[in-house]
């Protein structure tokens, strides 16, 4: 009996500026046996141009990439590509970093540290026009929003400021930050000084312990730093690491 063409395929977007990470999670989805058709991209800006030359059904993306982050990567397929549903896989499990991807138009949100069941799951949630978060971030967002919480801080940072935050903690360089992110290191300059402004902070060694207690470096605390807070030296300058 004639069935027909089969549908086409389910068209995958994996964007992660580490190659490990793309492999692991493309075995990962290979390994449902779904048939999914996955391309991979190492940058915002390579992605943007994957979805200009094809039709794509989902983005897989991450948040803390050089040059454009997921953040604004988000923002422009909202911008160029409206439709395409948009799933964060991000090393960030603070509620902070879920709520900046779901303003800026992501329709779910996973960390890394999630087993394979969860991706999955959350993959084909998203892919049927729902969102997907886990129940714990789900509670701590919806704490934060009712004012069950107090807001930190860090919440008054723009996006920009909380990228070069990011970057400050894990010991780059403003020359080396300014590179990443396309551009100057006045303006990085100027970025560090708003951020030290709005958290109320004086030093870079407090920038980092605030940093750091409040879970926003990423994935491990950088190796110039010791690991008990209490040993950082409370005198640094805030150019030190500039």
């Amino acid at each position: 009996m004639n069935t027909g063409p089969s549908p086409p395929a389910v068209r995958l977007l994996l964007v992660d500026d580490h190659t490990i990470v793309r492999e692991g999670l493309k075995r990962v989805l290979e390994g449902t046996g779904e048939g999914w058709d996955i391309t991979e991209e190492g940058s915002g800006f390579r992605a943007l141009d994957s979805l200009r030359r094809a039709r794509f059904d989902l983005a897989i993306v991450d948040l803390s990439m050089p040059g454009m982050s997921g953040l604004e990567l988000i923002r422009r397929i909202r911008v160029e590509f409206p439709p395409l549903p948009v799933l964060v896989l991000s090393m960030h499990a603070e509620e902070e970093y879920a709520l900046r991807a779901f303003k800026a138009g992501a329709n779910g949100y996973v960390t890394k540290d999630s087993a394979a069941e969860e991706l999955v799951l959350a993959v084909h949630k998203v892919l049927r026009g729902g969102a997907y978060v886990t129940t714990t971030l789900a509670e701590r967002v919806v704490q934060q929003l009712n004012g069950s919480v107090e807001v930190p801080r860090h919440a008054q940072l723009s996006n920009r400021e909380l990228e070069v935050l990011r970057r400050i903690v894990a010991g780059q360089r403003s020359t080396d930050i300014a590179s990443a992110l396309h551009l100057s290191v006045k303006t990085i300059s100027t970025h560090k000084t708003r951020i030290m402004e709005k958290l109320q902070l004086t030093s870079t060694a407090a920038l980092v312990r605030y940093a750091m207690e409040h879970r926003l470096h990423g994935e491990n605390p950088p190796a110039a730093w010791p690991d008990d807070p209490a040993d950082w030296p409370a005198s640094t300058s805030p150019g030190t690491l500039g």
